[in-house]
């Protein structure tokens, strides 16, 4: 009895998982998944982009696809929670044809339900509904436990949930890699991280993302390595990057930054600025390496630049010496600007305003 329970179970999630494909095709959806985006949003009314990743079982670049093909078809919309900023909450839209569909095929599949319940009594149902609770709550622990046990080529991926942190921290210290750093306001996670070669250790604590790759992986050659990191742009962050032999790409563009640290030599450093919202230092220590900063257009900056046989420039202007200090045209210390400190030797170092639409070069 048991085993033909478990077979009718099985043929059950089948039958489901066949019936999202068929209905998405009937609606003219794209994939089964944005049918069952569609049937979760009608059943709970709102819920949060986390909420929504969590319950497909999908991690949150995933879902954005998703959730972008659904509003690019008016079927939802998306918009920051009044009493959090952090969350983006998903709705669906009134009045669409496609939706009407979409619940039409499954109040059909209700009736058939309504069919079966008919022959219960009450104490029976209560039973029922009892088994069912308890199965769907055990099914998303599974779901969680399979998450976590991701396959090998998925377990580079790294991520933390944002919660109702305040503000985040990046340390990352390694040597001999690639790192790139990109922000998104739209992620449901404090931070998302992708790993090619060796992967480091990872801890997060207290809203610090600790990237640490062991020594004995500093030693290794062959294909290089390479992390790439996004930032929950929705919160400020103090970034520090440790590292040797290291080239460091941070496109900074949509993040609330608070501070920024480099230490490290023979690196090549690119780094878009945000638009600030008060004093924000930036400092890159190192040397032997190309360094360029870029900030938008009318931020202000304020450079010390110390270093022998570095070349400088700033804003298109050149200087020789091994300790300048240098404003941007019409500087006021009452507005927020870019406190930007250099302690380099033998580095071209190039210190810039980058125009709207432009990009990290």
């Amino acid at each position: 009895m048991l085993a033909a329970i478990k077979r009718e179970l099985r043929k059950s999630n089948s039958f489901g998982a066949a019936f999202f494909r068929v209905a998405a095709t009937q609606a003219g959806l794209a994939a089964d998944t944005d049918i069952q985006v569609l049937d979760l949003l009608d059943l709970a009314g709102e819920v949060s982009a986390g909420q929504l990743a969590e319950l497909m079982g999908m991690i949150s670049g995933a879902i954005a696809k998703v959730l972008n093909r659904l509003e690019a078809s008016g079927l939802v919309y998306r918009e920051r929670d009044k009493s959090d900023g952090r969350r983006v909450i998903v709705r669906l839209t009134a009045g669409k044809e496609e939706l009407r569909k979409v619940r039409a095929m499954l109040a059909a599949l209700e009736e058939t339900w309504d069919e079966v319940i008919s022959s219960y009594n009450e104490e029976q149902l209560a039973f029922l509904l009892a088994f069912l609770q308890r199965s769907n709550t055990l099914s998303r622990q599974q779901l969680l436990q399979l998450q976590e046990t991701a396959l090998p080529e998925e377990r580079s991926i790294f991520s933390a949930p944002l919660d109702d942190l305040p503000q985040g921290r990046l340390v990352f210290l390694s040597a001999g890699i690639r790192l790139v750093l990109r922000t998104s306001s739209e992620m449901a996670e404090l931070y998302q991280a992708r790993f090619k070669g060796a992967v480091p250790n990872v801890t997060v604590q207290g809203g610090v993302v600790t990237i640490r790759y062991p020594r004995q992986f500093l030693l290794l050659t062959g294909d290089q390595r390479q992390a790439e990191i996004t930032l929950n742009g929705s919160i400020p962050w103090q970034i520090v990057v440790q590292s040797g032999g290291s080239d460091v790409f941070a496109d900074l563009s949509g993040l609330n930054l608070a501070s920024f640290e480099v230490r490290g030599v023979g690196s090549q450093i690119l780094l878009q600025l945000p638009v600030p919202s008060g004093v924000v230092p930036i400092r890159i220590s190192g040397g032997g390496s190309e360094i360029v900063v870029q900030r938008p257009a009318g931020v202000a900056a304020q450079a010390h630049l110390k270093g022998w046989g570095s070349a400088w420039a700033f804003d298109g202007q050149t200087y020789m010496g091994n300790k300048l200090r240098l404003s941007s045209a019409g500087f006021d210390p009452a507005d927020p600007y870019y406190l930007i400190e250099v302690t380099s030797s033998g580095s071209t170092v190039t210190i810039t305003s980058l125009e709207a639409g432009g990009e990290l070069k």
